[in-house]
């Protein structure tokens, strides 16, 4: 195979002038010590390039960097825009490996089946990595700032309807790139519009890996959502974030630590809306709940109650659209689901359950087939099991697509609530289709 020469980078090299010599271009062992102090200062990382691995790329012996920092770091200090402006090339595959695969072998090696002609994952993963980042821009305006608050707000969409099971990983190489657009010019007004946005995509994403189970993950993205918002001095994306940090803490039994982030949020709850106000003691009457604190959560319910009766959704920011009479009457509902497994409240935990599920449309639909199962447990443990039976069918079948391990977990829990009850008319079936559906 020939060996071209890497023009592209070796014109770029030069028409940098050197630090060391007035006039004269950028030899080769300069660009190399520019690109590791490049490393060392954005990535803080240590790299070794010399000028024998710079003249291996200009010979064209190496056209392509594996390293996706490197070949940020020479785009950086050559002032390129793209991989290809510096002449750096994705190694193709020969035809008789990737070209004259069959569509079906594709297929298999996609999904992970076995094939002796089949591409193995690793070529499958080199096939469909890009070859090049999309650039970070040096100066960013408004234009930039719509566009990632336009990507929460589609991710947002898509995770209540679906879960996010399915695409939680785009979303998070999404705010990664995101994030960075966080260290480019621009006014100040414009950063922390851009951290404000930054952060609401973070918090998108973090209640994704929430949904997924990836706990760690979502604690993380959390913590950098709240860092975003307490930076720009956005306290109504501070209050979300925290009611969502709340709800995860309670969700993986840290009822205490729930509370705490409910009532961090609502030290300047005069700074918040009706509907945050709301949103925040909700989720404080849920981690009283669970500290089976039961006057305390009715409290807290009426409190939410109040501060709901005078919401007035002009007032609210984007993402508070979610936060209606449906779910309003799903999170008190829940909150006075764990006091009606114990015997209190049960009439108004079934009411306000029930309203969730009639008024939550197709685009809340995990939100919906939560409540309904939620609402299934309850009249399984405390009425009528034969009633429990067709609820819970019908929440099983709106759980179909979403991609959701709380939406399963709760399945789950039906499934071992209805087994005292399997000689009722349709629990049986319940059960076995439960199992059938959900991991054990």
């Amino acid at each position: 195979m020939t060996i071209e020469p890497n023009d592209r980078l070796k014109r770029a090299r030069e028409r940098v002038e050197s630090p060391n010599a007035t006039g004269q271009p950028l030899s080769r062992q300069e660009l190399a010590e520019l690109v590791n102090a490049w490393i060392r200062t954005h990535k803080d990382r240590r790299d070794d390039l010399n000028a024998n691995y710079i003249g291996k790329l200009e010979t064209g012996r190496i056209r392509w960097p594996q390293d996706p920092i490197r070949r940020e770091a020479f785009r950086a200090v050559l002032g390129a825009a793209t991989d290809a402006d510096l002449g750096f090339q994705r190694p193709r595959r020969s035809r008789s490996t990737v070209a004259d695969v069959d569509r079906q072998q594709f297929l298999r090696a996609a999904v992970g089946v076995t094939a002796g002609a089949a591409i193995a994952r690793s070529s499958l993963a080199d096939l469909l990595a890009p070859s090049e980042r999309t650039p970070v821009p040096a100066t960013i305006g408004m234009d930039h700032v719509c566009e990632v608050r336009v990507a929460a707000s589609a991710f947002g969409s898509w995770d209540a309807t679906y879960g996010g099971g399915l695409v939680r990983e785009a979303v998070t190489a999404q705010l990664s790139h995101c994030a960075e657009l966080l260290n480019a010019r621009c006014s100040p007004a414009v950063r922390r519009d851009m951290l404000s946005a930054v952060g609401y995509l973070a918090h998108v994403t973090a209640f994704m890996a929430f949904d997924a189970y990836a706990h760690d993950d979502a604690r993380r993205m959390f913590d950098f959502a709240l860092l975003c918002a307490e930076n720009a001095g956005d306290w109504h994306l501070r209050a979300k974030v925290l009611s969502s940090m709340a709800r995860q803490a309670i969700w993986c039994g840290d009822a205490d630590g729930g509370l705490t982030y409910t009532e961090l949020a609502l030290v300047r709850a005069d700074r918040l809306t009706e509907t945050e106000q709301a949103m925040l003691h909700t989720a404080r009457a849920r981690a009283l709940a669970k500290l089976g604190r039961v006057e305390e959560t009715a409290a807290a319910v009426g409190v939410a109650d109040d501060a709901f009766s005078r919401s007035q959704p002009d007032n609210d920011p984007p993402w508070m659209a979610y936060y209606d009479a449906a779910q309003h009457a799903g999170d008190t509902g829940h909150a006075l689901w764990d006091t009606a497994m114990h015997g209190h409240f049960r009439s108004e935990a079934r009411r306000r359950l029930a309203a969730a599920v009639a008024g939550h449309d197709a685009g809340h639909a995990r939100s919906r087939a939560i409540s309904q199962i939620k609402l299934a447990s309850l009249v399984m443990v405390t009425g009528d099991p034969a009633e429990a039976a067709a609820l819970g069918t019908r929440a099983l079948e709106w759980s179909g697509p979403i991609k959701s391990r709380r939406a399963a977990d709760d399945l789950r829990d039906l499934r071992r609530l209805a087994r005292d009850h399997d000689r009722e008319n349709g629990v049986a079936e319940l059960v076995h289709r439960i199992g059938g559906a959900v991991a054990r």
